[in-house]
């Protein structure tokens, strides 16, 4: 049976898509199956990816709305193993569309019955929000892996984040872990960085990934052309760090 990942912290700008699209690529290039699932309005990990926008005709918010099965939604992406559901701009509109339904937390799980056991892993790219269609994504989730860049305030709203994760395990998923906390934008030439990395592991000890993600020019410029940081410059430092967070995550599973 597939893990179900979900790539989730409500602060914007953390590494989420970056992260999201970088680690199912280097585990599709790793041989396991894998399917990103964009469920974010803004489609950065679909076009990130390198699937058109403009010719998406079915989208995570037909999946959110079971007005069209999984199956039918699926794209191939041009990397081995990785397969895409992608997002556009309609999924802002589920959040209202939902609201009065039954199991609006359920849809995502719901969903994902056909396909889970067709996957080793599906990565979740979660907007930058803790509305309803995050409380789906964590809610049919196994775990979750929660970015934080080294940065000042990197750990501000992260208290929010880790209620809100406790809230669902005991009402909607009480399967669901955290996988790990992922430091991002690691720059070794600023003490800063140091601090946060510091502060963070003697904060949260083993839940933190040994891997950091040094930031990198590079990782911002693969999405801009529709290619994942191993296609793009294998390698980089982004490329070599995603890998080695990829084999890590495999490792810990076990």
């Amino acid at each position: 049976m597939g893990k179900i990942i979900a790539v989730s912290n409500q602060k914007g700008g953390v590494g989420k898509t970056t992260t999201s699209l970088n680690l199912a690529a280097c585990l599709g290039i790793l041989e396991k199956k894998v399917l990103l699932i964009d469920l974010d309005p803004q489609a950065n990990a679909t076009s990130g990816i390198g699937i058109d926008l403009k010719k998406i005709k079915k989208s995570s918010y037909h999946l959110l709305e079971h007005s069209e099965k999984i199956s039918n939604i699926i794209l191939k992406s041009s990397t081995p193993n990785l397969d895409v559901v992608p997002s556009d701009i309609d999924l802002v509109a589920i959040e209202l569309e939902l609201v009065n339904h039954p199991n609006r937390e359920f849809m995502l799980k719901e969903a994902l019955r056909e396909v889970k056991d067709k996957y080793d892993y599906i990565i979740i790219d979660c907007a930058p929000s803790l509305g309803l269609i995050t409380l789906n994504a964590l809610t049919a989730s196994s775990s979750v892996i929660i970015p934080i860049q080294c940065e000042y305030f990197a750990l501000e709203g992260l208290g929010k984040l880790l209620n809100t994760i406790k809230s669902i395990q005991k009402i909607h998923n009480r399967d669901l872990e955290i996988e790990g906390l992922l430091l991002t934008m690691y720059d070794t030439r600023l003490r800063l960085s140091n601090q946060v990395v510091d502060e963070v592991r003697k904060h949260f000890h083993n839940m933190v990934f040994k891997t950091i993600i040094q930031r990198n020019v590079k990782l911002g410029e693969a999405p801009s052309h529709g290619k994942n940081i191993i296609d793009y410059d294998s390698t980089s430092k982004g490329a070599k760090n995603y890998i080695k967070l990829a084999q890590e995550l495999i490792n810990n599973n076990f």
